[in-house]
């Protein structure tokens, strides 16, 4: 796009275009080649420790906006959030001033441990009340709003009484937060649960829609036969995902959009030409219109 409209944030701001989650195999190029690339988002707990991995960030972010995804706060913990992991948080985003700071809609920590998974939530009001308390704390201490994301999810509770995406958007509406819609965990839960992804997107509010991410799925077959599809962003974004993120840029209307890879993380040559598609899907919609061209 060669205007992008931007999303302001306090420090500096993300443009409308298709970013790449940097990961720690392209580092050392991102520091030296300086690629012709809209913005990086890096998952914010890497970066507590300090040393060389902050200081590469640091690099990158004079060069480059920049967004925190954090994968570790456990935002839907009835244990409440815990201080350390917050305070150490609030420190990186005091130093990197990043534009958009997101986290998940699950829980990863009970008893002091902490778990591999992002883990779901029953969909209850009781829920609801503790997310939105914790929202309101994170974004309190950062003093700045939090992007929630949509999880991926393989079960449901059967005593889940909200719909899920009725529940961000009741997280969005009562504590202000904006929401990071997963167009891939959008599929990927619809595929697993029978959901419409479609009537998924009509339930959440557009103007709290701060961000896309866009990744692949892998596929698994149970002993019962039932195919499961897992969240693994290992691969490039299939068709139908490609599909669903131009229904939501129809109803939304564009947002920057995130091509995250996490495992088999491959050359960032075909990193660069995910972004490229999606800029491709970005470009065929108007900035201040939410009509796309087909």
């Amino acid at each position: 796009m060669s205007d992008p409209q931007r999303i302001e944030g306090q420090a500096s701001s993300i443009p409308v275009a298709a970013g790449i989650g940097l990961r720690f195999p392209h580092h050392e190029h991102v520091r030296q080649a300086r690629p012709a690339v809209p913005w990086f988002e890096v998952h914010a707990e890497n970066y507590f420790g300090g040393g060389a991995p902050r200081r590469t960030l640091e690099a990158v972010r004079r060069d480059y906006p920049l967004s925190l995804h954090g994968v570790g706060l456990s935002i839907g913990s009835a244990e409440g959030i815990d201080p350390t992991h917050l305070r150490r948080l609030v420190e990186l985003v005091d130093a990197v001033e990043p534009a958009l700071i997101s986290e998940h809609l699950s829980w990863s920590v009970t008893g002091g441990r902490y778990f591999a998974d992002l883990l779901p939530l029953p969909m209850t009001g009781q829920a609801l009340d503790i997310v939105c308390r914790q929202v309101q704390q994170v974004q309190e201490a950062l003093r700045r709003t939090l992007l929630l994301e949509n999880p991926s999810s393989y079960f449901q509770f059967r005593h889940s009484e909200i719909p899920e995406p009725e529940f961000l958007a009741a997280v969005a509406r009562r504590t202000g937060c904006g929401i990071l819609c997963d167009i891939n965990n959008v599929f990927v839960s619809a595929s697993n649960h029978g959901w419409d992804p479609l009537r998924y997107f009509d339930a959440l509010p557009a103007g709290s829609i701060k961000e896309f991410h866009l990744a692949g799925h892998a596929e698994i077959r149970l002993e019962s036969g039932r195919r499961v599809r897992i969240d693994d962003h290992g691969s490039r974004v299939p068709a139908a995902v490609w599909a669903l993120f131009t229904e939501a840029l129809r109803r939304f209307g564009p947002r920057p959009t995130l091509i995250e890879w996490d495992t088999a993380i491959p050359a960032f040559d075909v990193l660069l030409d995910e972004a490229a598609q999606a800029a491709r899907h970005l470009a065929a919609c108007g900035v201040n219109s939410h009509a796309c061209a087909a």
